[in-house]
């Protein structure tokens, strides 16, 4: 495989020292958080965000105060994007089923898909009001029916931003808390004296946030690790030029200091027009000062010789937005198995599905793509078997198959349960004390 680097970011040793720190800081937080409720966390708001309200979750008379600093442009917006959401949501739930089926003449078996009964959403929103995350986890856990839905985002410029808590409040949100980082998440799913906790967290964050999430899991559930956003453009000539690559390659490094955004391409002459086009868009865009770090940091440029080692290296990197821009888009939908979400064609873009496209963005980041897809209304769901046995003859059938293979593993007690029935529903009847041997029953 001939795979060339003209650009790489900061060593994995450092990215893992980052990392380190981080675990520190939310671990001892975190301890905190539940040693002390809410006076860690009104001190951790104060700190960071310097906001301390009578109380950070919101009234009613508040939301309706600050959906009234909206347009009706700005609302109309919301409403179609979340519709966008929710229809999809919608399908998705439609296409899973509670089932029911006799698999032997008195068996039954089935599975129900119930709704987490209740979530916490987390919406970013300190550094740029992330409008849209409250779509991707308010409106889908409403569409999945989960009947407990808090929300928590922290407050922007020293107040709640309207067009926030207005989608979350339009999404279906139950409670709305002015809460952001650690402190938010913690309470969410700790519980404070004012807070109960709740089962499940969902919604993508900063490396505190997705720290904090992982340290929780276990103790409640979570959707995923959804940190610092990262994006790959992979694109040959034949589809995209220097300016359309290094627009989609630096649209997701003005998230923050540390998003990777990648390009991936067979076009030596491609990639290198495209770090001379990204050197003069960071030049005039707007948010150059937070985009620059992370492409100088986090930005990497590859060239393959081949589509097959572009291939190996997008599953390799298993980047959470992953932009293609080829001749064959549909071979990589068909081949690539390990990202967050595809974004085919250069008429598609990543910025689209963020905000308003319908699919969820909230999606895995630091390679967790190898095993989770993204956020989806079957994550608010859990599935849940059950089995039925209605016959006699089905009762002593099981029963001898099921007492002799504890058997086989040496588990008596478990064997007497299958036992039992066969006594009771085969016909033979002798009490326990008297039985034969578990084996001899069965058989």
């Amino acid at each position: 495989m001939t795979v060339t680097y003209l650009k790489t970011g900061k060593p994995a040793e450092e990215r893992a020292e980052e990392d380190a720190k981080t675990r520190a800081v939310v671990e001892s937080t975190l301890i905190d958080i539940e040693a002390r409720g809410d006076a860690a966390v009104r001190e951790l708001s104060e700190k960071f965000d310097k906001y301390s309200p009578e109380s950070f979750r919101l009234s009613e008379a508040e939301i309706d105060e600050l959906m009234a600093q909206l347009t009706s442009r700005e609302l109309e917006d919301i409403r179609f994007a979340q519709e966008q959401v929710r229809n999809f949501a919608q399908a998705q739930r439609d296409s899973m089923t509670d089932i029911e089926l006799e698999t032997l003449p008195g068996v039954i078996l089935g599975h129900r898909n119930i709704p987490v009964q209740s979530v916490g959403c987390y919406v970013p929103g300190g550094k740029f009001p992330m409008v849209a995350s409250a779509h991707m986890s308010v409106a889908t856990a409403s569409v999945a029916g989960v009947p407990r839905i808090i929300a928590c985002t922290p407050p922007f410029n020293g107040k709640p931003n309207p067009a926030v808590i207005a989608a979350m409040h339009l999404g279906g949100a139950h409670e709305i808390y002015v809460l952001g980082g650690i402190q938010g998440i913690g309470a969410m799913a700790l519980g404070t004296e004012t807070i109960d906790p709740v089962h499940m967290l969902v919604g993508p964050g900063n490396a505190f946030v997705a720290e904090a999430k992982r340290q929780l899991f276990g103790r409640v559930g979570i959707d995923l690790f959804a940190g610092p956003t990262e994006t790959m453009v992979i694109a040959d000539e034949t589809a995209a030029d220097a300016e359309l690559c290094a627009t989609d390659v630096l649209g997701q490094a003005e998230h923050g200091y540390n998003s990777p955004c990648v390009l991936l391409t067979n076009s030596r002459k491609l990639a290198e027009d495209t770090l001379s086009e990204i050197d003069h868009l960071l030049g005039i865009l707007p948010t150059a000062d937070t985009a620059r770090v992370s492409w100088e940091d986090y930005g990497e440029v590859i060239v393959c010789d081949t589509y097959d080692e572009m291939l190996a290296v997008a599953d390799d990197i298993a980047s959470e937005h992953v932009q293609v821009m080829t001749d064959r888009d549909d071979w990589f939908l068909e081949n690539m198995t390990c990202y967050g979400a595809l974004f085919l064609g250069p008429r598609t873009n990543v910025a689209n599905g963020d905000k308003v496209i319908g699919t969820n963005h909230t999606l895995p980041t630091k390679k967790a793509g190898r095993y989770t897809g993204g956020l989806w209304v079957g994550k608010f769901l859990k599935t849940h078997s059950y089995q039925k046995v209605v016959t006699d003859e089905a009762a002593a059938l099981i029963g001898s198959y099921g007492s002799r293979l504890c058997m086989l593993e040496g588990f008596a007690g478990h064997a007497e349960q299958c036992n039992i029935r066969v006594r009771r529903y085969g016909g033979i009847n002798v009490p326990y004390a008297e039985a034969a041997p578990y084996r001899e029953v069965a058989e």
